[in-house]
């Protein structure tokens, strides 16, 4: 019965991936077709930003909830309700932090004004994401997969009744009114997943008040596990939060125009990638699967168990990649037709495309770490992988090779971090 919970839990979490991401390339295609190139172009500058923040609203709480439920030795109510009143408090911060630097941000360093309003709106969405996050880690914990299945695909209903209701009137006020709602609709989406998930809660579920008091020694141990976990995580985000930030202020110096390098920056963030990304939602799911198993399996000293999961997981993730990455190579044009409307950068998805087949593997290998606390040497390689992208994005811009350099540090990245990982999985599981 406990060696099928694995594939249990894979199983709902693709399914539900499946139906998650198509409603999200719905939500792409309206979005795309509502907004147009430009709009996307401005969202996806904002975008780095947005994911940097949502990686510090969140502090890696999901996963150390997760790990320290599964585990089943303190009170779990202690360590959501201790989690939840960290959260808020950190979150408070942030959206001071926010409200300070988003002058400076739109203004000097993505010199767009236009990116002022959607900047600030991130603030008001950081304490619903991050509350909603501590509550899927309960679940991931408890390995019971389908409660956060089914807010997923509400959320993403929902999500796509905004776009498409309310877009268009913002629009009619100005572009930046429309993507500022892109961003907003996330506190509708992400609180509509907290009350889901709350129903999920057992009938005869109560918290004392002793139970709802934050206890510092439970914050200890969420910490000494979200710290090291986030930093990983932390390091990623602060790279891609760089990444259009050293594009533009490179490409603009060795010449190239401010509308050239937004339009360009959203066909390759908000085409190429994401139709690049489809099959992650499989290896996100076995991801998500995979941190209570090996955690648990880990920590007992079954090695062997662990690492036959490790290689179950690698190689769905592999398989899957292999057939979808293999259609998007053979014809781009439909894909992006398909989904975009557009034929804008195929060119970009035939380079990247059968390093993405390698990026798919990465997200089990990343978890894998994480569940046999390793998030520090996780850390490293993702540290190290990004300082060789960063300076790779920069010496390539003053090339004057235009989005090309992005395509090529991208790659190195990937092929780095993913070799580095691996063989740190490899050398913790030897047996």
């Amino acid at each position: 019965m406990k060696k099928n919970v694995f594939i249990k839990s894979t199983l709902i979490l693709v399914i539900g991936g499946f139906f998650t991401k198509i409603l999200g390339m719905i939500i792409k295609i309206f979005t795309t077709r509502i907004v147009g190139t430009e709009g996307i172009g401005l969202y996806m500058l904002i975008t780095p930003t947005f994911s940097l923040f949502i990686t510090l609203a969140q502090l890696g709480f999901p996963i150390a909830i997760s790990k320290l439920v599964s585990e089943d030795k303190k009170n779990n109510k202690k360590i959501v309700s201790s989690t939840i009143f960290l959260s808020l408090i950190f979150n408070v911060i942030l959206i001071f932090v926010i409200f300070l630097i988003a002058p400076f941000m739109s203004n000097v360093l993505l010199k767009n004004k236009d990116a002022y309003y959607p900047i600030l709106c991130i603030g008001f969405t950081l304490p619903f994401i991050g509350i909603s996050s501590i509550a899927r880690g309960y679940f991931f914990g408890k390995q019971k997969m389908f409660p956060h299945v089914i807010s997923n695909i509400f959320e993403q209903i929902v999500r796509l009744g905004i776009i498409i209701l309310i877009t268009p009137k913002l629009l009619e006020k100005g572009l930046t009114f429309a993507v500022s709602g892109l961003v907003i609709y996330n506190v509708v989406s992400e609180l509509l997943s907290i009350l889901i998930l709350y129903f999920f809660l057992p009938k005869n579920f109560s918290i004392s008040k002793s139970e709802l008091k934050p206890d510092m020694s439970v914050i200890k141990d969420v910490m000494q596990i979200s710290i090291p976990t986030t930093s990983s995580r932390l390091v990623g985000s602060l790279g891609y939060f760089l990444e259009p930030i050293i594009l533009t202020q490179t490409l603009l110096y060795v010449g190239y125009s401010s509308s050239f390098i937004t339009t360009e920056y959203g066909v390759i963030s908000g085409y190429v990638i994401q139709t690049l990304l489809m099959p992650s939602f499989f290896a996100l799911a076995i991801s998500q699967a995979l941190i209570p198993v090996i955690s648990k399996s880990y920590s007992n000293g079954h090695i062997r168990h662990a690492k036959e999961k490790m290689k179950q997981a690698c190689f769905i993730s592999f398989a899957i990649g292999l057939v979808i990455t293999s259609a998007l190579m053979i014809a781009p044009e439909f894909f992006l037709k398909l989904f975009y409307n557009t034929t804008e950068g195929v060119q970009y998805i035939r380079i990247l495309a059968p390093v993405f087949l390698i990026f798919y593997v990465q997200g089990p290998l990343t978890s894998a770490l994480q569940a046999m606390d390793k998030s520090k040497e996780a850390f490293a390689s993702t540290f190290k992988g990004i300082i060789i992208k960063t300076i790779l994005l920069f010496v390539l811009s003053l090339l004057k090779i235009g989005m090309y350099s992005l395509i090529i540090a991208t790659i190195v990245n990937i092929l780095y971090v993913t070799y580095h990982q691996y063989k740190l999985v490899k050398k913790s599981l030897e047996c």
